[in-house]
């Protein structure tokens, strides 16, 4: 019998003796085997033992290289993990996080993990503070965590497309001297995969803005737009679209409805600007109604701009006419 054989039933032999009942009829023999049976895979190397920690959230702060925004986390596009650890009662996956040095604000730093730092923060300042961030602790070189960030995160569909190609026009620099052949090497990934995210990072930031999120742009926009960006002609075209667009966007407001509000919208007028041609989507007019307390009367007044449409009642008075314009006019200085 090897080593390996002898280790185990040591294992699942040790404590007992010829006093005992035989394992067959002692409950507590499943206990035995399973001590045994985890020894054996541990020098198998079938079993890989990690030690977990639970840690104030608080104590951790993101990556400097992580590959999401964490700015753009909040209690809606999280609300599916916050609603599943109150459910399970705690985080079930551990963050993966590696040891910070001299640093008397934190312990530890998140390599992958932080819709788990975020839900776990948000619940403990949310009225339950019992949760705490599971994490698993490694020690890990930048490249190395890098990879492993890509590796957890590279299907995921809440990681948009452009916060991808950052993250990896920025490792090409850092980790691979420039040289995309290496990081598609390392990364597993085609380099005319690894190209297409490369190119979407490198889209100009004219056109980043006039999207109304730059989580919207997918990469397909960027292949898209290449034809014309390689044109200076097209060029020019599609990036004065782009301010246009942002402006338009910007003087709408931010609850704006307009078509510019929509990545599929700002795509097609990219496209549109890039070929020479004019199609553009009026905004739908902002509506605003007066109306005389207790009374039937009002006036509708739809803002598209540049004009002023004032709707009204044939019969409305001059008294009452003169009310509502009042009322307009007070709101507008």
């Amino acid at each position: 019998m090897s080593k390996k054989h002898d280790a185990i039933f040591d294992a699942v032999l040790s404590g007992i003796n010829s006093e005992q009942p035989s394992l067959t009829k002692d409950r507590s023999s499943g206990r035995f085997l399973k001590r045994g049976n985890a020894i054996g895979e541990k020098l198998s190397n079938d079993l890989d033992e990690k030690t977990l920690f639970r840690v104030d959230p608080a104590r951790c702060k993101m990556w400097d290289r992580h590959n999401r925004n964490y700015e753009l986390l909040n209690a809606d596009n999280c609300s599916d993990l916050i609603e599943g650890i109150q459910q399970q009662g705690r985080q079930e996956f551990p963050a993966v996080v590696r040891k910070i040095h001299g640093d008397e604000n934190f312990d530890y730093e998140v390599i992958c993990g932080a819709r788990r730092h975020f839900a776990i923060s948000w619940l403990r300042q949310n009225n339950y503070p019992q949760y705490k961030y599971l994490i698993e602790v490694r020690d890990l070189s930048d490249e190395e965590a890098f990879r492993l960030a890509d590796i957890e995160n590279r299907d995921r569909a809440d990681i948009s497309d452009y916060e991808r190609a950052c993250d990896y026009a920025a490792a090409v620099k850092l980790y691979y001297d420039g040289k995309q052949k290496n990081m598609a090497k390392r990364l597993q990934v085609s380099e005319a995969w690894l190209s297409r995210y490369l190119y979407l990072a490198k889209l100009p930031i004219e056109i980043v803005n006039a999207y109304p999120n730059s989580n919207d742009i997918k990469e397909l926009h960027a292949r898209t737009l290449k034809p014309f960006l390689s044109n200076s002609e097209m060029r020019e075209r599609v990036i004065a679209k782009s301010i246009w667009l942002r402006q338009a966007r910007e003087s709408a407001g931010e609850h704006s409805t307009g078509p510019w509000s929509d990545s599929t919208y700002v795509l097609k007028s990219l496209k549109t600007a890039g070929l020479g041609q004019v199609a553009e989507a009026k905004a739908k007019p902002k509506k605003k109604v007066f109306k005389i307390e207790n009374s039937e009367h009002q006036i509708t007044c739809a803002d598209s701009g540049d004009k002023i449409v004032i709707t009204l009642d044939a019969d409305l008075s001059n008294d009452h006419l003169k009310h509502l314009f009042d009322l307009f006019l007070s709101e507008r200085k």
